[in-house]
């Protein structure tokens, strides 16, 4: 199984469940399908972004597939809790999928390349189930992006050194900027590269507060034990890095920006 940086466990699963609910009006419109069209949604996790694309498009069948059984089971509880008999989950691989070619209309794909260490790989395998004509999204963050105010030398150590930990396997923490040259280099037809960025301070508290305790923070703290481990901090500073990124999203003065972006790609005819 590919290493997933950030685990599986239950403060992960609220951390997604809350970033998808946060992000759904920045990442998913434009993002509809036909009723009667089936979708692939590749890398599924937990189903957070799942109940979100059906939702948003009732009459589509969907095909969820995740590595992680463990994931699965937490996926279709969800899906089942919001009453959605129109997706199936199975376990699989992005990059040795089981299905035939152009088995799928469409194929949907959040947060999923930047845990990867072949992310070409996997991106031919998911053109070759994609029908000629059908579309791929593709939505990745990039965290070389991110800054806030006020940042201080132990909160930038620790961001750095998560980014450290997440490029031990080979992924790309910053993989947001490469989208376009990756989906070309795989064969598709780019339609379109666009960043989706969010902006929070005190005059916009609901989003600061969402993008810094309820996304940022929590992704950070599951890096804690491979950081310290690694030595790229000591816990004087890992304690006072999260206590300062924390107060960037509480304090009168605090901002705090990310960006990620989205990508629209066809597969030829």
């Amino acid at each position: 199984m590919a290493e997933y940086v950030h685990g599986y466990g239950e403060r992960e699963n609220i951390r997604l469940e809350d970033q998808s609910g946060i992000l759904e009006e920045l990442i998913h419109p434009g993002t509809g399908y036909d009723e009667g069209e089936h979708v692939l949604e590749a890398g599924c996790g937990v189903g957070a972004q799942t109940v979100i694309l059906a939702k948003r498009s009732p009459g589509t069948r969907f095909t969820a597939i995740d590595i992680s059984e463990k994931s699965l089971k937490t996926a279709q509880a969800r899906a089942a809790g919001k009453g959605l008999g129109t997706v199936r989950f199975e376990c699989g691989d992005v990059t040795a999928l089981r299905f035939p070619d152009n088995s799928f209309d469409h194929i949907f794909a959040c947060f999923v390349l930047e845990h990867l260490a072949d992310p070409h790989q996997a991106l031919c395998e998911l053109k070759r189930v994609l029908r000629p004509g059908g579309s791929l999204t593709a939505i990745e963050g990039d965290h070389g992006s991110c800054f806030w105010h006020p940042e201080t030398a132990a909160s930038l150590a620790v961001w750095n050194a998560f980014i450290k930990v997440q490029r031990g396997p080979g992924h790309d923490p910053n993989i947001g900027r490469r989208l376009y040259p990756l989906i070309a280099d795989a064969g598709f037809t780019v339609q379109d590269v666009s960043p989706r960025w969010v902006y929070g301070d005190a005059g916009k508290k609901q989003i600061l507060d969402g993008m810094v305790n309820r996304i940022i923070v929590p992704m950070v703290q599951t890096g804690r034990d491979a950081m310290l481990k690694q030595g790229l901090v000591d816990e004087t500073t890992w304690r006072q890095g999260i206590a300062d990124l924390e107060r960037s999203g509480t304090l009168p003065d605090g901002t705090f920006f990310y960006t990620w972006f989205k990508a629209i790609a066809v597969k030829r005819l």
